[in-house]
């Protein structure tokens, strides 16, 4: 049995459509909130959900919590955000892998999703290649990093194909998007002023594991200059977003924008860490 775990603040625009998608073939739906203060927690209680509240630190600590915390009735959780639907389809692939025996061993299914913006599927953004660890086996799991957290598990990772779950970040209006992007910003330049001292990995970019590769390519792209502008090149033409028109030039530019706010704070951080070293 899968159980789904829903992290929410303030989704009401969102709450009923993910639960009422998950609720096609999921029995068990928790939502795990950071004390929301709009009508989130009443809309997931009239949905049937579980509701569990947690003050908000940090995604990996959020994460952890909703997996330690809560009682399942079985061993596998899948995290979800409320702006995803998880369909019928995609749970059958799911409860057809924790049941087939060649993935006894695993303990972290890797899916992938559609971003959806202005009505249509980016389909050649730098999502649509990303495989996320969602499913997972609760007891043998554990996430690090503050935000664009790491899955680790004592197990095997395994990759599921075929259907894909659909992600819609802008569901709550581009405002939003930005109000959200603000925060994720600061705290990714925290995290990557203090991962640049790491040493990048590189056996790992030419590696056949996809989320360690990434990882790999993260930590040598953020040590580039002109991040902003390689950002749109990458994703408008190399990721061929020119192809999905309209939505794939304002997503490239969006992306870049957030590439920039990241750079200027780690600047800034840098700037005052010198003025307190004089």
């Amino acid at each position: 049995m899968i159980s789904a775990v829903i992290l929410t603040l303030n989704e009401e625009r969102n709450i009923i459509g993910c639960i009422r998608t998950l609720r096609s073939w999921c029995n068990d739906v928790v939502v795990y909130d950071s004390f929301s203060t709009d009508r989130t927690l009443e809309l997931a209680k009239q949905e049937g959900a579980r509701i569990f509240q947690r003050k908000f630190d940090n995604y990996a600590a959020q994460r952890n919590a909703a997996l330690k915390d809560v009682n399942y009735p079985g061993e596998w959780v899948l995290m979800v955000d409320a702006d995803e639907r998880w369909d019928k389809n995609i749970g059958k692939l799911m409860n057809d892998a924790i049941a087939d025996p060649q993935y006894q061993a695993t303990d972290i299914f890797h899916l992938q999703r559609k971003d959806m913006f202005l009505g249509r599927w980016l389909k050649h953004n730098i999502g649509s290649n990303t495989w996320s660890g969602r499913l997972l086996r609760r007891k043998n799991v554990s996430i690090s990093r503050d935000i664009n957290e790491e899955y680790h598990c004592s197990g095997e990772k395994s990759y599921l194909s075929g259907c894909r779950f659909y992600h819609y970040p802008f569901s709550n209006g581009i405002n939003w998007w930005f109000a959200r992007h603000n925060r994720y910003s600061d705290m990714e330049a925290v995290r990557l002023m203090s991962e640049r001292s790491e040493q990048i990995h590189w056996n790992a970019l030419i590696g056949k594991d996809p989320v360690y590769r990434r990882k790999a390519l993260k930590q040598l792209f953020y040590r580039m200059p002109g991040r902003p502008l390689i950002m749109f090149c990458i994703l408008y033409f190399v990721k061929l977003g020119f192809l999905d028109g309209k939505a794939g030039f304002h997503y490239s530019v969006l992306r870049s924008i957030y590439e920039y706010m990241i750079a200027l704070k780690m600047m800034e951080s840098q700037r005052v860490t010198k003025h307190l070293e004089v």
